[in-house]
Formats: C-alpha cells, sequence, structure tokens
C-alpha cells in the first residue's frame, strides 16, 4: 500500500455531539492522515453515521464539545457546502432518489459548485465519460434518473462515481457495503480501490470485515457508545469477526482505549 505524505489529516478531537437533543458522540478521538484508508467499525447506534453527518455538516445533527480540524482548520462554523469545497465527501448510506434529474446533470451541477468552476455540458461530458470508463461503468448510465429504479449496487456505484467526480481529499464512505451482493461489493469495492491515490485520505464505516478483505485498511478503528474503544491493524477486523463487538464493550474482555 501506498504510504502516506503526512501533509494533511482529519483530526477529531473530543468529540461530543448527536442529534434530536440526544447525546451520541462521547469524547471521540480520530486521526486520519491523507495517504491512509482507516476502516471505522462498530455495532448499530455506536454513533458511525452520527459522526459521519457531523463532519459534513448535516442538518439537524450538531456538535456540542470538541473539535474537528482538516487541514488544521476547524470546520465545524462551515456550512456543507464549505465543507465540500474543502475536498470532503460522504458517500451516503441510504443514497435519495430525485426523479427527473439525469446522473450526469446532477453531476455537472455539483462538481461545477465544489470546484467553483463554470465548465459547460460538453467539456464536462468529455470529463464524465473519462472517470466513467475508469470505473468500468456504461456510459448509458449517466442518462438515468437519480438512483431512480436503481439496485443497491447501483446506488453504492453512484457514489462512488460522484467521488470520481469530485476528487475529494477526504472521503467518508458510510456503510457502503450495506445491502449489496457479494457481486456488487466486488465492483463498489474496485471502484473505491481505484480512486484511492496518496493524496487522499478515507474512513470506510463498517459492521462488517468482508469489505475489508477487498479494500485493505492502514488502520481499524472500533466504536462503541459513542466512543474509540479499540484501534489497530487490519488484524484488529479479524478479531471483531471472531469475537463479536461484546467483547469490546466496557464489561468485555478488552480494555478500552488502547
Amino acid at each position: 500500500m501506498t504510504e502516506h505524505n503526512g501533509s494533511c489529516k482529519l483530526e477529531i478531537i473530543d468529540l461530543h455531539g448527536g442529534a434530536a437533543g440526544k447525546q451520541i458522540l462521547k469524547g471521540l478521538n480520530l486521526t486520519v492522515p491523507v495517504g491512509e484508508i482507516h476502516a471505522l467499525m462498530g455495532p448499530n447506534a455506536s454513533g458511525k453515521s452520527t459522526l459521519a453527518h457531523i463532519l459534513l455538516g448535516k442538518p439537524g445533527y450538531e456538535a456540542t464539545r470538541g473539535a474537528v480540524r482538516w487541514d488544521g482548520e476547524d470546520i465545524l462554523s462551515l456550512s456543507p457546502h464549505e465543507r465540500a469545497a474543502r475536498g470532503m465527501f460522504l458517500a451516503f448510506q441510504y443514497p435519495l432518489e430525485i426523479p427527473g434529474v439525469r446522473v450526469a446533470d446532477f453531476l455537472r451541477l455539483a462538481y461545477n459548485q465544489v470546484k467553483g468552476k463554470d465548465l459547460g455540458a460538453i467539456e464536462f461530458r468529455y470529463l464524465l465519460a473519462k472517470k466513467m470508463k475508469m470505473l468500468g461503468m456504461e456510459a448509458s448510465f449517466a442518462e438515468r434518473y437519480l438512483n431512480q429504479g436503481f439496485s443497491g449496487g447501483e446506488k453504492k456505484r453512484n457514489e462512488i462515481l460522484q467521488m470520481a467526480v469530485l476528487e475529494p481529499r477526504m472521503a467518508i464512505l458510510d456503510e457502503t457495503d450495506s445491502g449489496l451482493d457479494i457481486d456488487a461489493l466486488k465492483a463498489v469495492s474496485n471502484g473505491v480501490n481505484t480512486l484511492f491515490q496518496p493524496d487522499m485520505g478515507m474512513v470506510l464505516i463498517t459492521h462488517y470485515q468482508r469489505i475489508l478483505s477487498y479494500i485493505q485498511p492502514h488502520r481499524v478503528h472500533v466504536m462503541v457508545d459513542g466512543r474509540i474503544v479499540k484501534s489497530g491493524g487490519k488484524e484488529l477486523a479479524l478479531e471483531l469477526e471472531a469475537k463479536g463487538y461484546e467483547a469490546f464493550k466496557p464489561n468485555g474482555s478488552d480494555s478500552p482505549g488502547k
């Protein structure tokens, strides 16, 4: 795997927060350098998706204490658009359907907004065709309405196509493997591996070890009850598979904070 250059990183420091007045994150600390893939694993209701939403500024989700620094800048006061313009990206667990809006038109709008450009339709089509070819996607995909009638795998591949077009420097993938059969999982994983570069960082949020058979992380973190309770190499995911999450809870056999 490519070594990171150490020049840029996402730093999450003592982060508390949640939604609808409920405190879900309870002092989370995590550092992800550019050039590394970090897997964030945890059971349901551990706060993984809440973290993703707070990182990208989703309305209704709020940080009540702590800091999130990206490339040295505290981003919690920035709008979602400003965070995206600084190179942050979120692939949703449940992508929305937008009838009547073609994939190509949506991506062109997103590209111009995030990049601060005004790329014309013909220029963008050339760019999009190049990205789709790189990901092994049929050209007709771009003419379909956004996620309407898409299978679970197609929705997730569309998220990866968005990542290819926007070229983020820090990508948060929220349970990209959710609901995928083995063929779709392989296709999505191949897309992620194709796009990952030394100048990109990635947080891969997942319940299961299976996606990590295709996307190899530099670090694995176990999240329980709004905190990181253990961190390690990729072998930690196999330990999770063998022991289950119960062993990593405060009353389990593994002590937190390692």
